[in-house]
């Protein structure tokens, strides 16, 4: 039963994806981000950040943004390098913003409430969100061809004008958040309200016919049926190796080796790491998760915790070479070879990497939400 709010939230992205809500989404924030260092470059960062919360797919999030953005990144004389290097990095934040796809995957997997997972990666979200723009302003008041705006600021009213056009969109999300937070909903029902509304975003944007809904269906049947046929293996997998004994003998060597807490999880995110070169992340957590999850549960690690961990950790799978997915979507859509775009990313993965230890050290950061609830 908890897997029924994937295929209604994939449905959810799926509707909202044929609306016109990346070109509102530029129009709103361009005008609030132009004047700052690097410019609309943060519109690539709050975008995907944005959309992420809509679409649930990372390609999905980097392909939208990235037509979006690229011609009129390119337009305003932005730096290519930063331009895609953001957007391929920041088109992660599909995997950890709720309703996240994969959150849901990890709390089948593990058990764990999905509603308390969603919580958890609002925070480390933003934190990550914060940290790219950072980089951006360094990077930009660093460099010389840095781009100037070219024109003049809008008054604040006009700005705000400006916001109204996803302001439905956020006020759908922060209901159906509240909704399941407040314990007013399940997952699976805030999810089916969330398809609702979608509609009701579409026929107001003029693009809700047969056709659209057709094509939504279909896109979200597929992406669900793939998930689903993975998950299905990934159960017998998980019974198979427990009847073997190998979680406990696992649990039993490290508990013998004198590991602590810390040297274990560096010890994963440099296995996550190797593994991100070959897997893509749903594969990475659906193998994984029947070993890894009883050692870091021994190790005394929170279930949520290592839920928001190791979804920021496979994100980075989506930017690394040679089958990041994030960098073949930037290839098609803006002509640059992928390898360049893994080298452009590469500012952004050591970003991810310092959110990982931030997080080991403040796991608060992940926990505060989930344990208000």
């Amino acid at each position: 039963w908890t897997l029924t709010a994937l295929p209604l939230f994939v449905l959810m992205g799926e509707l909202l994806f044929r609306s016109r809500l990346a070109e509102q989404l530029f129009l709103s924030l361009a005008p609030w981000v132009r004047s700052l260092p690097g410019g609309l470059l943060h519109v690539n960062v709050i975008g995907c950040g944005v959309f992420s919360a809509v679409s649930g797919s990372s390609t999905a999030t980097t392909a939208t943004i990235g037509r979006m953005t690229l011609p009129r990144l390119r337009a305003a004389g932005c730096n290519d390098k930063l331009s895609v290097g953001s957007l391929a990095a920041s088109g992660t934040f599909g995997l950890l913003v709720p309703p996240s796809g994969m959150l849901i995957v990890y709390a089948f997997l593990t058990e764990t409430s999905i509603i308390k997972l969603f919580a958890a990666g609002i925070i480390p979200a933003v934190l990550m969100m914060t940290m790219f723009s950072g980089y951006i302003i360094v990077a930009s008041l660093l460099s010389k061809d840095a781009p100037q705006p070219k024109e003049p600021a809008l008054p604040l009213f006009n700005k705000l004008a400006l916001t109204r056009h996803f302001l439905p969109m956020m006020f759908l999300i922060v209901a159906l958040m509240t909704a399941m937070y407040r314990g007013w909903a399940t997952a699976t029902e805030a999810a089916a309200l969330g398809v609702l509304g979608a509609l009701v975003l579409l026929a107001q944007s003029g693009a809700l016919n047969l056709r659209t809904i057709i094509d939504a269906t279909g896109a979200a049947v597929r992406t669900s049926v793939m998930i689903l046929f993975v998950l299905a293996g990934a159960s017998y997998l998980s019974v198979a190796i427990g009847l073997t004994g190998l979680p406990n003998d696992l649990v039993k060597v490290v508990a013998d080796s004198g590991l602590g807490p810390y040297a274990l999880i560096a010890i994963l995110t440099l296995l996550y790491v190797i593994l991100g070169l070959f897997l893509d992340g749903l594969s990475m957590i659906v193998l994984t998760a029947s070993t890894v999850i009883p050692m870091v549960s021994a190790a005394g690690f929170d279930p949520v915790w290592f839920g928001i961990y190791v979804v920021i950790v496979v994100e980075m799978s989506l930017i690394t070479p040679p089958v990041g997915l994030n960098l073949f979507v930037l290839q098609s859509i803006s002509g640059i070879d992928s390898m360049r775009v893994a080298k452009a990313a590469l500012p952004f993965f050591f970003m991810m990497i310092l959110s990982v230890i931030v997080l080991v050290i403040w796991p608060e950061i992940a926990l505060i939400l989930p344990n208000a609830l």
